[in-house]
């Protein structure tokens, strides 16, 4: 199971932090996928990393702004974002598939198989 926290409304600009905490599973088997879904469009990848922590990628969209990162002590996953804009208005959701041991990240949905149920980020002023 995967819960995500952390959303909120924000101003242009500010930022927020997001986590997503696992349960009934080893954390540190699993990579973690963050996705997003804006009102009326289709859900869009917006980074990963993989079992350890060693590998990490972000959309294009989001790059230099987005940073993930991992705790597999605490079976958390994070997603910090800065400068945020209001088109990152979205509901957020992170995903997970078992990959211990790759040094890659997958970044298309059906590739995950484990879902949470999304947290809701708001930027407007």
């Amino acid at each position: 199971q995967l819960v995500e926290s952390g959303g909120g409304l924000v101003q242009p600009g500010g930022s927020l932090n997001l986590s997503c905490t696992a349960s009934g599973r080893t954390f540190s088997n699993y990579a973690v996928g963050w996705f997003r879904q804006a009102p009326g469009e289709e859900r869009e990848f917006v980074g990963a990393i993989n079992w350890s922590g060693f590998t990490t990628y972000t959309a294009g969209s989001v790059k230099g702004r987005f940073t993930i990162s991992r705790d597999n002590a605490k079976n958390t996953a994070y997603l910090q974002m800065v400068s945020l804009k209001p088109e990152d208005t979205a509901v957020y959701y992170c995903a997970a598939h078992a990959g211990y041991g790759d040094a890659y990240v997958k970044v298309f949905e059906y590739e995950y198989n484990y879902w949470g149920q999304g947290t809701e980020v708001t930027v407007s002023s």
